[in-house]
């Protein structure tokens, strides 16, 4: 059994929550803004009652991971949670709080597990701190690319 690790970021998007929820929904465009995505495809379902269901490529580092992933959780414009369902043991938040009406906060919670080893390696001030940047640089460069009028 490992150690579950979790990661938060915010940012500030100047765009309607509307436009921001589009954005974000189209899980398949993320490789155009996380780094370490490589690709997110869409499970075909024949049966419409289930949650979404995607499957999803991570390479970083010389490292390759793939896992699906089942949306489990959806209130449309506010949040989207998942959970994975074989592979790399992630789950995660997106949470959407309209402040005004050209101004999104947007808040992003990862959290997967690690082997209990190798847990200690990613504290904060090792690899920790590493991962939280990048998921903050990811979360950057959403909201330049949603301010930047794509999927308007």
């Amino acid at each position: 059994m490992g150690r579950w690790l979790e990661h938060t970021v915010t940012s500030n998007i100047k765009a309607p929550v509307n436009q921001v929820w589009a954005v974000w929904s189209d899980l398949e465009a993320m490789p155009l803004w996380m780094s370490w995505i490589e690709s997110v495809k869409t499970i075909d379902q024949s049966v419409k009652t289930l949650p979404d269901l995607t499957e999803w490529t991570l390479a970083a580092n010389g490292f390759r991971f793939k896992w699906k992933a089942q949306i489990n959780e959806r209130i449309e414009a506010q949040k989207l949670k998942w959970e994975s369902v074989g592979g790399l043991p992630t789950k995660g938040s997106v949470r959407f709080y309209a402040e005004e009406p050209n101004l999104t906060i947007v808040k992003l919670s990862v959290t997967y597990e690690l082997p209990r080893i190798l847990a200690p390696l990613m504290e904060p001030s090792i690899l920790g701190g590493m991962v939280t940047n990048e998921l903050q640089e990811n979360l950057n460069r959403f909201c330049a690319l949603v301010e930047s009028g794509y999927g308007k």
